[in-house]
């Protein structure tokens, strides 16, 4: 049976870290950071994915501002208000919810957002400096997050061989780069993967992030793998990951549930990646 890593306690570790820091931030600069969320549309999903952010802010003592607009927006009133944001001092991230509704361009509204305040770490200079492996930018708050759940293990990364199921720019190349940063050796999988199973059977560390309900079965899994679930899946009135977890209980020596697994990571670094940015801020005003 797999060890479960808990990823609420993880996070929670990290959350109470950055508190400590917002106290910190708040007694230095008297002023609360402050993290703008922009959320188009009404899906249902993407409200409990803000409704959480607002919370954890909340907790960490960061102040959260939430922009609801209508799916009908358009996209010049969006790239509006995100250029309204860039130039507000007071706000020192931004989040515009993924995914948009229909008709709306998410690679032309990332553009836009300031670097300084892209705390999801989807803007060009962003992802760039994270391919040359400088950490002066955002990186993804997903994939860091899976990656302290690795560390968190106390396996060694560096020259083992992982594979990353996906390859979408919020999660599957991030993911594989900080990979890289660790000196894993890392192959990335997709659609058009031939024998996926005979891919992820050699890892040694299983990243799946492919939005596909219980994809990754056991047999799928090398004996005593860490596997990371990124993947969040409704079944009915259940939510699942992308790996059939009591197939792969069996075989993994490390294994994340779904929910409580990269989940909280994930909101646990965005809190952390907007403190980043209320310092950066404060040290370029100062």
């Amino acid at each position: 049976m797999a060890q479960i890593i808990d990823g609420k306690f993880i996070a929670a570790g990290v959350r109470a870290e950055v508190k400590a820091g917002v106290q910190k931030f708040v007694s230095e600069k008297r002023l609360a950071p402050k993290l703008a969320v922009v959320l188009v549309g009404d899906d249902p999903a993407s409200q409990v994915y803000v409704r959480n952010k607002e919370r954890g802010c909340a907790d960490v003592g960061i102040v959260s501002e939430v922009r609801r607009v209508p799916a009908t927006l358009k996209q010049a009133e969006l790239i509006d208000i995100v250029r309204q944001l860039n130039r507000d001092p007071g706000v020192h991230g931004i989040l515009v919810q993924l995914p948009l509704p229909a008709g709306l361009n998410e690679r032309l509204v990332m553009d836009e957002i300031d670097p300084g305040k892209d705390v999801d770490g989807l803007h060009p200079l962003n992802m760039g400096k994270l391919l040359r492996g400088d950490d002066s930018g955002f990186v993804p708050c997903t994939p860091q997050g899976a990656i302290e759940l690795i560390l968190s293990t106390g396996i060694e990364i560096a020259g083992k061989e992982a594979v990353v199921v996906g390859r979408s720019n919020i999660v599957g190349k991030p993911m594989s780069l900080l990979l890289l940063q660790k000196n894993a050796t890392v192959t990335i999988c997709h659609s058009r993967t031939k024998d996926l199973g005979a891919v992820t059977a050699r890892a040694d560390i299983l990243v799946a992030a492919v939005g596909s309900p219980q994809i990754i079965h056991g047999e799928m899994i090398k004996r005593d793998a860490v596997v990371i679930d990124v993947g969040t899946n409704r079944v009915g009135e259940k939510l699942v990951g992308d790996v059939d977890f009591d197939s792969a209980n069996e075989r993994a020596a490390y294994l994340t549930p779904v929910p409580g697994g990269v989940g909280p990571m994930t909101i646990a670094l965005l809190l952390k990646n907007t403190l980043k940015a209320a310092k950066l801020l404060a040290a370029k005003n100062s």
